[in-house]
């Protein structure tokens, strides 16, 4: 390669850093936003005593009895105010005596009420006399892991990675073809491959600082394991970012304004923000379309970050995710090329 392809490359790599400290907006997106989201929910979700449940008796006998119990909050209502008590949600459950036992009133659908039922009958079985049929101890465990945290940041990770990759690649490319630039640098001396690869270096150089800033975050402020080997973890990130710039190429190969690429970016993405598992697993959708999420890219990477970090799992038992992964990178890489309009 001549010394004028490198200079040509070099200054369009920089370009692409110019225009994007230019903008605090995508620092925000980038940088700000994913922390923040990690911050919040990290704060929302974080680990807690069990919960008291709120319950009711029709007899002060009954709510002595409930009382008794630590996962419990009882007191006494008559059938009328219990029942209005039930429908506006102040309590879960209503006992009322009846001959030869109780009934308990209580919302099946709902699991706090589901579990306030386990807990008032064993409250009430143990007032009346019932034993154990054997004895049971508790050994409680608090591993980091198994936290909502634990499981959120792979996907927050996966969803930053997709987000900047697919906006950051898909933005500026139907920006510079609005503007006319991309039509004044065909004619230009420049090899059309470098235009393209001059998005990828810079993407790549700031993926080192994302991700360290991100899960650097997430280990220092929740205690986030890393239980794979990072140098894993960084190459599945690289393939990630690079599988969603290729769709990002690929969907600003042929848009021509920037509503265009806005909606199609949107529809693009929106299966994966819902399908692919960031917040909650994906395995709660049907098993008709479980198929179709794991075929998502979104679905792969985070199902490789949740294995690498979590599990300690390594790159040569993540063939799936990978290769979904690669060939999310390749298909939609070789279309763009074909199809790509520089004017």
């Amino acid at each position: 390669m001549s010394n004028l392809n490198l200079g040509s490359l070099y200054q369009l790599t920089s370009i692409r850093f110019r225009l994007l400290f230019r903008e605090p907006e995508a620092i925000f997106w980038i940088f700000v936003f994913p922390i923040l989201l990690a911050g919040g929910l990290g704060i929302a979700f974080r680990n807690r005593p069990p919960d008291v449940l709120p319950v009711a008796a029709t007899t002060p006998q009954l709510t002595q009895a409930l009382a008794a119990d630590k996962g419990l909050r009882a007191t006494t209502m008559d059938e009328q105010t219990g029942a209005h008590a039930l429908a506006t949600g102040t309590i879960l459950l209503l006992a009322i005596p009846e001959p030869g036992g109780v009934a308990y009133r209580y919302d099946d659908t709902n699991p706090d009420a589901r579990s306030a039922r386990l807990l008032v009958d064993r409250a009430l079985q143990a007032a009346a006399g019932q034993r154990d049929a054997m004895h049971a101890d508790n050994q409680l465990i608090h591993e980091t892991g198994s936290r909502y945290i634990d499981f959120v940041i792979p996907g927050l990770l996966g969803m930053n990675l997709m987000g900047s990759a697919i906006w950051g690649l898909g933005f500026s490319i139907v920006e510079s073809r609005q503007k006319k630039l991309l039509k004044r640098l065909v004619a230009s001396p420049m090899p059309r491959w470098q235009y393209l690869s001059s998005f990828l270096l810079s993407r790549l150089v700031m993926l080192i600082v994302e991700v360290a800033a991100f899960l650097g975050f997430a280990r220092l402020a929740f205690g986030v394991p890393f239980r794979g080997s990072l140098w894993q973890l960084g190459i599945l990130c690289v393939l990630t970012s690079l599988s969603f710039s290729a769709l990002g190429l690929l969907i600003s190969s042929r848009a021509r304004t920037m509503e265009a690429a806005s909606g199609l970016m949107n529809l693009v993405m929106l299966p994966m923000w819902i399908f692919s598992g960031v917040f909650f697993s994906a395995s709660r959708f049907p098993a008709i379309i479980q198929p179709f999420v794991h075929a998502l890219p979104l679905t792969a990477a985070n199902d490789a970050f949740r294995a690498n970090m979590l599990q300690g799992v390594g790159l040569d038992q993540l063939g799936v995710p990978v290769a979904i992964l690669l060939a999310w990178l390749i298909v939609p890489f070789a279309v763009a090329l074909r199809i790509f309009r520089w004017r």
